[in-house]
Order: C-alpha cells, then structure tokens, then sequence
C-alpha cells in the first residue's frame, strides 16, 4: 500500500472532504519539489506542471491533438481534435491543448453527489501575454464557450489555474 492509499483510507475514515484532502496533497507536494521561476519555462513545461496540478487536485487533462491532413495509406482526408469539424470553424473556434474533468461536489439540492465538471485549458509559454491575434481570439471564442456553458476553461502560463 503507497503512502496516498494511506492517506486516502484514513481521510475516509475520518470524513475528511475529498477536496480538503486534494488541498493537503497539493500543499504538500508543492512545499517540497517548488517550481522552476516561470520566467524559464517552455510551453512544454508549463503544459506538464498544469497537467501535474490536475492530477494532484483530483482532476485529469488529456492532450487534444487539433490537425488536419491526408492519410497516407488510404489518401483520405481527415481532421482530428475537437471543435476542428471544418477549416471554417476552426478558424473561429479553436480548442484548447488540455481537455479533461474535475470533479465537483454540487450543493444544496444534490448534497453529496460528485458530477465531472469539464476542463480545457490554452497552455502558453511562461510570460505569455495576449496580444489579440487572429488565433488568441479563436482561442478565446472557445473559452468564453466552454465558460458560458458551465465548463472551466483558460489560458495557462503556469500553474494555479484550476
């Protein structure tokens, strides 16, 4: 049995909020391995401290893959990656690098049920900033989409975004 699996059993034992336990994990992790200086991080960087952060908040992001292209084998023309139904969409809409779920505790009339609340995030280099580009704005269409329907979506250039 790992250390988490002890913590996890005695946090239920306790009634410990799960979300209470979630914080002490981050907290803990975080105090003894701290970032590099945000200055000095890839976007490649910044993309694994997110994806770490979700995990170690009870989360989980998966990479979305936007693209288009011929296949070799077949000579088809397929486009993957969601929000990518057509050139003309993407141009106007594009989704973020992450994709993934969180949970959350809903109050008052479902006391007690946990329900995935649907996560993207936009990762960007640390000192990012926007610059309101044709493709910022296709981003941002798709964060003001995913926030408008109850989801929770942002550009990240660094950790404490969830």
């Amino acid at each position: 049995m790992t250390d988490d699996d002890v913590i996890t059993a005695w946090a239920r034992r306790w009634n410990i909020p799960p979300d209470a336990l979630t914080d002490l994990q981050l907290r803990y992790a975080t105090a003894d391995n701290p970032p590099a200086p945000p200055e000095h991080q890839s976007e490649a960087a910044i993309q694994a401290l997110v994806r770490l952060e979700a995990s170690r908040r009870g989360a989980r992001l998966w990479r979305n893959n936007v693209g288009a292209g011929t296949v070799q084998e077949s000579g088809s023309f397929l486009r993957w990656g969601l929000a990518n139904d057509s050139a003309s969409v993407n141009a106007v809409l594009k989704s973020g690098d992450l994709i993934g779920l969180r949970p959350v505790r809903i109050t008052p009339v479902h006391v007690g049920l946990v329900i995935g609340q649907f996560v993207s995030r936009e990762i960007k280099a640390a000192g990012w900033k926007y610059r309101n580009t044709e493709r910022e704005r296709a981003q941002l269409a798709w964060i003001t989409l995913i926030n408008a329907m109850g989801g929770s979506a942002a550009f990240a250039s660094g950790t404490g975004t969830l």
